[in-house]
């Protein structure tokens, strides 16, 4: 090969090299790939790696007002979703979890002979019906460290139903919640927004009396 062809095959390398590199130049600078803040398509179940979550509300929804009129055979059905770590039956051994027989308005972390997480051993009070709703609808969420490993019960009118069934699990069942029960539940669990809403639009109520009653006071009676 002659020395003139020589330099000719370097120049053409030299000239391919930098029409490279400025192909991706310029591929960079006018093309910005960024990264989604949310999944293009939304897939249940999954959560969204933006949010940190799937969208689901932060409490759960409230059900006391439903328990009176729950399906006690519906919630049996749900309750076939625990039987792998419970049992239900009077005097049923503990598996996994605790026997459930009695549980509603026992005390939390108190089955006899059952050994708790430390987070359920230390968690106040007993098992009422606002308690239980908060547990089953996201257990880890309700106690921290408890060692029950269930999504929980996502439907309200699944664990109305569940709730009505276990209450039937007892010698005695409890009494069913009070209108003051269900009022409280309401407003523990009312949305933000409603929650907010509530104050200005008694607010606004009384005013509405107020102004009414200066009204009536100013305006002679119809007739005289």
């Amino acid at each position: 090969m002659s020395g003139m062809e020589l330099n000719k095959l370097m120049a053409a390398v030299l000239v391919a090299g930098i029409v490279a590199s400025l192909s991706g130049f310029i591929a960079r600078e006018t093309l910005h790939p960024h990264a989604l803040h949310e999944n293009a398509v939304k897939i249940e179940g999954v959560e969204d790696a933006a949010t940190g979550g799937t969208g689901a509300p932060a409490m759960p929804e409230p059900i006391l007002a439903m328990i009176e009129g729950a399906d006690a055979t519906r919630g049996e059905t749900v309750a076939k979703a625990c039987t792998t770590c419970h049992t239900f039956e009077k005097g049923g051994a503990d598996g996994t979890g605790p026997n459930l027989w009695s549980v509603l308005g026992r005390d939390k972390g108190s089955k006899s002979g059952f050994d708790y997480s430390d987070g359920m051993e230390q968690k106040p009070g007993n098992w009422d019906y606002a308690e239980l709703n908060h547990f089953l609808w996201k257990p880890k969420a309700f106690v921290e460290g408890t060692k029950m490993n269930f999504i929980g019960v996502k439907k309200p009118e699944d664990r109305a139903a569940l709730i009505a069934w276990l209450r039937s699990k007892a010698d005695a069942p409890r009494p069913l919640p009070s209108k003051g029960d269900i009022a409280a539940e309401e407003a523990a669990l009312a949305p933000p927004e409603a929650a907010e809403k509530a104050p200005k639009e008694e607010g606004k109520a009384e005013e509405g009396k107020k102004e009414a009653a200066k009204k009536e006071a100013v305006e002679p009676a119809a007739g005289h």
